[in-house]
């Protein structure tokens, strides 16, 4: 047999040689970060439910999800274990704010200027007061334009009801 004969064999094992091997290392990856679970850390199962560790054995991890409610997994059953940060901000909801020492940044340029007190008021004063765009005031025109959009009584009872089926065109 010549080499190009055997050169598609020799790919076809080198790669799979390739994807075993990556396989191998996530698997013990995994294995490691499950033996590393400490009690008190939050995980995440495999089934997507968030808990916290209360005691790990050998098989096993005893998981308290809530108060009173402690469930007993496999240790393959568990996916990820958590950062405390990021435990607390996916079941808590609480955001951990690592640029707490740094500026507070506005959310409008008016905080930005320095003004004095005269200013302040004359500015203040000025926003109460209303800006016309262009707009109709909606309690004027608001009897007007629901009168005109709902049909009357008789006219809803001529037209025939819609089913699901119907599409409306004739």
């Amino acid at each position: 047999m010549s080499l190009v004969t055997l050169l598609p064999f020799i790919v076809l094992i080198g790669a799979m040689f390739l994807m075993t091997r990556s396989a191998k290392r996530k698997q013990q990856q995994a294995a490691q970060m499950r033996n590393q679970m400490q009690p008190g850390s939050g995980v995440r199962t495999i089934g997507g439910m968030y808990a916290t560790v209360k005691e790990v054995s050998d098989d096993t991890v005893l998981l308290d999800a809530g108060p009173g409610v402690e469930l007993l997994f496999a240790k393959n059953a568990i996916a990820t274990v958590l950062s405390d940060d990021e435990y607390n901000r996916i079941v808590h909801g609480i955001e951990h704010d690592l640029k707490s020492d740094a500026d507070i940044v506005p959310d409008d340029a008016s905080s930005l200027t320095e003004t004095d007190e005269a200013d302040g008021s004359a500015a203040a004063a000025a926003s109460d007061d209303k800006i016309d765009l262009g707009k109709k005031d909606a309690a004027e025109d608001g009897a007007g334009a629901a009168e005109a959009t709902e049909p009357t009584e008789a006219e809803a009872q001529d037209e025939p009801k819609k089913t699901e089926g119907d599409s409306g065109t004739k």
